[in-house]
């Protein structure tokens, strides 16, 4: 499209909202604010550069598909992040785990790893103008076969997995003061069971003393930020999992932490966006996992669905975006990885702009007034106005690609980098 169709559709789309009350311009500038973690491990199936010949063991994580050309060492993982990067709109952030920490090929234990593992990141990250966020990874380890760490009944192991997730949190912070902004550090395990458990109240009050034993090292908050990951179910967890939504919420709550809510660990009839003005009630900041459940926790791409946006019109309408971190968290194995991570960053930026969008004033006066046919009605019109022609002037804005030429990019980065890698 001309740049001069481009200005044309986007002026009758500005007009269109405008007819509605919406500031197009300041909608923009709103997501121009948002800076998205994106996750590092979409671009190596969640392997991780532990050591050479590193394979992922134990503890829930099951990526699919065996598509040519995924990220075999950090410089080519590097390499990938930098190209999609320049696919995105605006300022973002990365999110690692800390099995991609720089070894240099040499094996250090997780009870070992160390700020220094992690410095070449940290330089990596202010030459490309990105700010980092860490998780713990406590999986994919042989003392996460049996299925729990911080709440195993063996005390060498959780005594091991606490001492990782304190040199984290510690990692984190470095990372935080380095970067002169907040890492937020997320924590998600893998414990639980297969079959029907005896002792589930036992593993709990297990998982409560070692994660207060983990936090009781202050950090600053200037620094970085804790978050904690429930999840529903996952492979070996069938029946139970230790680190339910009712156990995290208690310990956030209580705890003075952040809750992650990530769109694949709750049961797929269950609304995730319902929970954001609930939790807000009592919290000023949440993390968001953006992911897409297909049937269970699958981290398929992320696209432009039903409960994507629902989530994000949540956010706005309860008026905190601002205390709303949004990381994404999905792999696919299946498909050209680079052009996965483009896609579903950005469908999660476009459902942001859809519900900055919406015409709030118009339909609160709606509901306020009782006429429910009106706000229905406008609900559904919103879904034919050319929300596509603003998405596309903030990408011209920003010298970002379209929609449309992102196929040929990806396709031309695969026939000149990715498709050479054995």
């Amino acid at each position: 499209m001309s740049k001069y169709k481009l200005n044309q559709a986007f002026e009758i789309a500005k007009n269109r909202y405008a007819e509605l009350g919406v500031d197009v311009g300041k909608a923009v500038e709103q997501l121009r604010r948002v800076s998205l973690s994106i996750h590092c491990w979409q671009g190596d199936d969640v392997g991780g550069f532990e050591a050479p010949e590193a394979e992922l063991s134990g503890g829930g994580i099951q990526v699919t598909g065996s598509y040519p050309g995924k990220a075999r060492s950090l410089a080519e993982l590097r390499q990938d992040l930098e190209k999609l990067i320049s696919l995105l709109p605006g300022s973002h952030r990365l999110n690692l785990h800390a099995i991609y920490g720089d070894f240099g090929g040499k094996r250090v234990d997780r009870d070992q790893i160390e700020p220094v593992h992690f410095d070449s990141w940290v330089r990596w990250a202010a030459a490309n103008a990105v700010k980092l966020d860490f998780n713990c990874s406590c999986f994919s380890h042989p003392l996460a076969d049996s299925g729990f760490t911080l709440s195993s009944k063996d005390e060498r192991v959780r005594s091991f997995w606490i001492e990782h997730v304190k040199r984290c949190r510690r990692i984190s912070a470095y990372m935080g003061e380095k970067q002169g902004d907040p890492c937020f550090h997320n924590l998600w395990l893998p414990d639980g069971a297969k079959d029907r458990t005896v002792d589930r109240f036992g593993y709990r009050g297990l998982l409560l003393r070692s994660l207060d034993a983990v936090y009781e090292e202050q950090l600053p908050d200037s620094a970085m930020k804790d978050a904690v990951e429930s999840k529903l179910f996952g492979i070996g967890s069938e029946s139970f999992v230790v680190g339910s939504h009712e156990f995290y919420m208690g310990y956030a709550l209580s705890r003075g932490k952040m809750i992650c809510f990530d769109l694949g660990h709750f049961h797929p009839t269950e609304s995730v966006a319902d929970k954001i003005s609930s939790i807000f009630c009592f919290v000023d900041e949440i993390l968001l996992h953006v992911s897409r459940p297909v049937r269970w926790d699958s981290d398929h791409v992320v696209i432009m669905n039903d409960e994507v946006g629902s989530l994000f019109e949540e956010v706005v309408r309860s008026g905190r975006l601002a205390g709303t971190h949004v990381g994404l968290d999905f792999f696919d194995g299946s498909i050209n990885r680079l052009g996965a991570w483009a896609v579903g960053s950005r469908a999660t930026l476009k459902s942001l702009l859809f519900a900055l969008l919406e015409p709030r004033e118009r339909l609160l006066g709606y509901e306020e007034e009782g006429d429910y046919f009106a706000r229905l009605a406008l609900l559904e019109e919103l879904k034919a106005l050319p929300f596509g022609a603003v998405w596309d002037a903030y990408c011209a804005q920003t010298d970002t690609p379209l929609d449309r030429e992102i196929i040929g990019i990806i396709h031309a980065y695969e026939k000149e980098v990715t498709g050479k890698r054995s």
